[in-house]
């Protein structure tokens, strides 16, 4: 090895036992965090905020290191990648003593610490939030891919055990003040950033050993109507039709209807799209099965009318297409309107897949 390949790999190794130090304080400032949450004790909570200081110091003397080396040794492929990816892993970890600090700030508003199940489903969150954290932490300082696209798998479940918190917290409303339930609200919310964290972490992994970018994602779409015979069932199949890799499409009515309306089978099979196999389907408004779906779009009234809440993760859209053609229209007059909904729902697919994808998005056909 020449003299300058070991002044650039002792450079890097700084650099990454720098990284470490700061993701260990970030580790144990989380950790302090919900344990002056459980316990009620204030003085250790204050701690953590003074404490957070030198950690943004750390960052900042890490993001220079950075910058030094770049300068100096003009790297390029998987060097350059590791440094890029060092620098936003660096954002990450600052973000998410942030996180660690406003956990401390709403913890010393509390009168006591929670108790019972809100407490154990806290301290899950929590367990859960910091071993996603710890096992993208491990996978970016060990480059180790294969460790971060597991980890990523893991990610669901935090957001699984948010849900059951944050309704631990709606049935508990008589024991405690609304800031106190807002206050706890905001430490849910706070755990639920840490898991998200940690996947942009496992993201930064990957692309700094292989150099494989971000994927796009693939979205979950609900469509829903009064009766799933015409409307939803339209969007479902332009949807599919369209954008097949963007995303898994269903819809879904009020109430079933005992069929198709007659009109929309031929008329979507003279655009390519087979229709032989699909039947009206009644709504699940199962909060866990409504949860799944990133996208929920009512083609025929308010989204709130067709379910008790909208899921807190979900994004609810109102499209007002107009009305579905009656089963005794003329066939000339039903092809019609049809037409003029099928011109009103694609162009809105359309615009909605590229505001979750990108204007490039690859699977993307022509319609």
């Amino acid at each position: 090895m020449s003299h300058y390949e070991k002044r650039l790999e002792a450079d890097l190794w700084k650099i990454r036992d720098s990284l470490s130090t700061i993701a260990a304080q970030i580790e144990d400032a989380l950790k302090n965090a919900i344990t002056a949450l459980l316990t009620g004790d204030d003085k250790l909570a204050y701690d953590i905020m003074l404490g957070d200081r030198p950690i943004n110091r750390a960052v900042r003397r890490l993001d220079k290191m950075c910058h030094s080396f770049i300068a100096l040794h003009l790297p390029s492929a998987g060097h350059l990648r590791f440094i890029s990816s060092v620098m936003r892993v660096g954002i990450a970890l600052e973000r998410i003593g942030d996180y660690a600090v406003t956990i401390c700030r709403q913890a010393v508003q509390l009168v006591r610490p929670p108790h019972e199940i809100l407490a154990r489903e806290l301290e899950l969150m929590a367990e859960q939030s910091r071993q996603i954290l710890n096992k993208a932490l491990t996978s970016f300082l060990t480059s180790n891919a294969d460790m971060a696209k597991a980890t990523i798998g893991l990610t669901d479940q935090t957001a699984r055990i948010f849900d059951t918190a944050f309704e631990s917290l709606a049935n508990s409303e008589g024991d405690w003040t609304k800031k106190e339930l807002f206050a706890l609200l905001v430490v849910c919310n706070m755990l639920l950033r840490v898991s998200d964290q940690a996947k942009n972490l496992c993201e930064e992994t990957i692309f700094a050993v292989t150099g494989e970018s971000k994927d796009p994602g693939v979205y979950r779409i609900l469509f829903i109507d009064s009766d799933n015979a015409c409307l939803s069932q339209m969007a479902e199949a332009i949807a599919r039709k369209n954008f097949p890799h963007c995303g898994e499409f269903v819809s879904a009515g009020r109430q079933a209807a005992p069929a198709l309306n007659p009109h929309l089978v031929p008329f979507l099979e003279k655009r390519g799209i087979d229709m032989s196999a699909a039947t009206p389907k009644p709504l699940n408004t199962d909060p866990i099965f409504l949860g799944r779906h990133y996208i929920i779009v009512s083609l025929e009234g308010p989204v709130k009318s067709y379910m008790e809440a909208v899921p807190f993760h979900s994004i609810a859209q109102e499209w007002e297409v107009g009305a579905p053609p009656a089963a005794d229209l003329p066939g000339a007059e039903a092809e019609e309107v049809l037409e003029g909904l099928y011109r009103e729902i694609a162009p809105r697919i359309h615009d909605l897949i590229e505001k979750l994808r990108g204007v490039k998005a690859p699977c993307r056909v022509a319609s």
